[in-house]
């Protein structure tokens, strides 16, 4: 739940509201009285009178009239937010995410010395709040316009980092938190909050980094770094339950191979739920073809049916990060080809733009809150403890990032064979880089293990939420101001390729392309691909990779059975009398379905 704070302001403002609706309404029932005739007047008295003893006996709910006067000031500094980040979207140090943090870091400031420090936040944190609003959106844009031939044709690399090297990370964070912290005293905490802690700092926040990157330009890094982030979380929040859900009194070896089976359990079947549930929708859509009569259904059923793979997963106890990523990607590939012209553009920016606001929200509630007195209150007496703990946190994240990198990168290079798919020195640098920055996953999991409704009364989990603060503004705001010249260090970009960059996401947005000329969309599939202009570019990439591989293969099975049945490029429904569609249908060459 959202808690809201009462305000002595909003309750007066309230009641003077309030209190004029009711004499307006009284005003109204004389006037209506007095035209219908003397009969009603006898009633109308009778009503006056109960209106009257209402304004004097009515109770006015003060916590609804705070929320709303909160959540205008929020939606505000929302507004700010994306105002000042426009402003400073060519500057060398700054991006949206570091803007948001250090307007909530402003704003905290103000309400705390407003409320003479007692406050300085306009919400309490939830972490349902976070898990089940936020973020849902961010994830599933991720797989929704996430390129897809890239995203696969790297996806054992992909797996290595977020799957294996959060084992490594969490192993390191938790084996040094462990021998470390029992020796300082930093409270009453257990095993289980040492182990917890390797959970909460393995979850990495590449937000910062991917707002640089451009994956035209860059693609295997672009990939690597995507994917690795979204398997991470992922890999992080079933480390995280696993460790609640165990007793870890008594550990054996039967307990770890459960644990190691119950997460590839978890990942197999979130990443079937997700790809069932884009398929459904894609089925639905292609059969029943809602755009003959309102594209308005098309988009609906598109979100909701996302939003309930989310649910689903965490009702069934899977990982919905893994479910409505996936869910994302098979929409992507199917379900967006069998809608209405006008219901790609809508899907499109809509999925952005509930990912952006929900980025924002996360980055500005995360600025204010580490502002919160009551939390800092338990650590005052001991600052250089708690400026000791976020430190040595800070440096097993560098160890623990450094450990899996670099050997992975170099177990990943060892079955690659063609140079140009090896991961340099330099993008290993870059991918080590990416995963220092922690955020709101790490926040969230925080939250979970050491506060109950956003407050805690124990002195140890309070050194261990305001740590976990620290370390999140150190690693976002100073790494974060320093990834785009690092970026433009190691890979300075080429003359052409900076004329023809964009920091937008590509996939699927390149759609205006294929349906306005005969560019060839690079996921299409089909016939399509004998119509597309190969560049010296392609031609010396083609002729240095093998032309039958897995997406070969996978191109021949997916037009054979899986497009004429579930829809997609190339096999969009068409129904006559629908101009649109007819449109799209013209443009596609014959043969296409083939």
């Amino acid at each position: 739940m959202l808690l809201i704070e009462p305000n002595n302001l909003s309750v007066t403002l309230f009641k003077f509201v309030d209190l004029c609706y009711r004499f307006g309404e009284g005003l109204l029932i004389l006037v209506v009285s007095l035209m219908e005739g003397p009969d009603q007047l006898a009633t109308m008295g009778a009503d006056l009178g109960s209106l009257v003893g209402k304004m004097n006996t009515t109770t006015l709910s003060t916590s609804e009239y705070a929320s709303i006067v909160n959540m205008n000031l929020f939606v505000a500094l929302l507004c700010a937010c994306i105002v000042i980040g426009h402003l400073l979207e060519e500057s060398r140090w700054m991006n949206e995410s570091i803007t948001a943090l250090f307007i909530g870091l402003c704003t905290g400031a103000i309400i705390l010395l407003s409320t003479g420090g007692t406050n300085s936040h306009l919400f309490v944190f939830s972490e349902d709040l976070f898990f089940i609003y936020l973020l849902p959106p961010i994830i599933f844009n991720a797989g929704f316009q996430v390129k897809k031939k890239q995203f696969f044709r790297n996806f054992m690399t992909i797996v290595l980092f977020g799957a294996i090297g959060t084992v490594i990370s969490f192993t390191i964070i938790s084996y040094g938190a462990i021998n470390i912290f029992k020796r300082m005293n930093v409270g009453s905490l257990d095993l289980g909050d040492f182990l917890a802690l390797g959970a909460i700092f393995s979850a990495t926040d590449s937000v910062c980094t991917l707002q640089v990157l451009n994956q035209d330009e860059t693609p295997l890094l672009y990939s690597l770094v995507f994917g690795e982030g979204v398997v991470n979380d992922a890999t992080s929040v079933v480390i995280f339950n696993a460790v609640q859900n165990f007793d870890l009194s008594r550990i054996t070896t039967s307990d770890a191979f459960q644990l190691v089976g119950n997460f590839f359990y978890l990942f197999v079947t979130s990443t079937v739920l997700g790809a069932g549930a884009g398929l459904l929708s894609a089925y639905i859509i292609k059969k029943l073809y809602f755009g003959r009569h309102s594209t308005d259904r098309e988009v609906a059923i598109m979100i909701l049916m996302a939003y309930m793979s989310y649910m689903l997963a965490e009702l069934f106890y899977l990982s919905g990060i893994l479910t409505v990523f996936f869910c994302g990607i098979v929409m992507s590939h199917y379900t967006w080809h069998n809608v209405t012209e006008k219901s790609r553009v809508t899907t499109k920016h809509a999925f952005a733009t509930l990912s952006f606001i929900s980025e924002l929200f996360i980055f500005l509630y995360v600025g204010m809150d580490a502002l919160d007195i009551e939390k800092w209150n338990f650590v005052q007496d001991s600052p250089g403890k708690s400026i000791g703990v976020s430190s040595i946190l800070l440096g097993l994240v560098l160890v623990g990032r450094g450990c899996l990198v670099f050997p992975l990168s170099f177990l990943a290079n060892l079955a690659k064979k063609n140079a140009h798919e090896k991961i340099t020195f330099r993008q290993q640098v870059l991918i080590w880089w990416a995963g220092l920055m922690r955020g709101a996953v790490s926040m969230a999991l925080a939250y979970n293990q050491f506060t109950r409704l956003g407050h805690t009364q124990l002195r140890g989990n309070a050194i261990m939420i305001t740590s976990t603060i620290t370390v999140v503004l150190f690693s976002t705001v100073v790494f974060g101001l320093i990834t785009k010249p690092l970026v433009r260090l190691l890979l300075p970009p080429s003359k052409n390729m900076s004329r023809m960059a964009s920091s937008e996401p590509t996939s699927p947005k390149s759609f205006v392309v294929p349906l306005l000329g005969n560019e060839r969309d690079p996921e299409a599939g089909g016939g399509q691909e004998a119509t597309s202009v190969l560049h010296p570019a392609n031609l010396r990439v083609l002729l240095s990779t093998p032309s039958h591989t897995v997406h070969y293969y996978w191109r021949k099975f997916d037009n054979a059975f899986m497009r004429p049945v579930f829809g997609g490029r190339g096999f969009v429904p068409y129904i006559p009398g629908t101009p649109t569609e007819q449109s799209v249908h013209n443009l596609i060459p014959e043969g296409g379905n083939n």
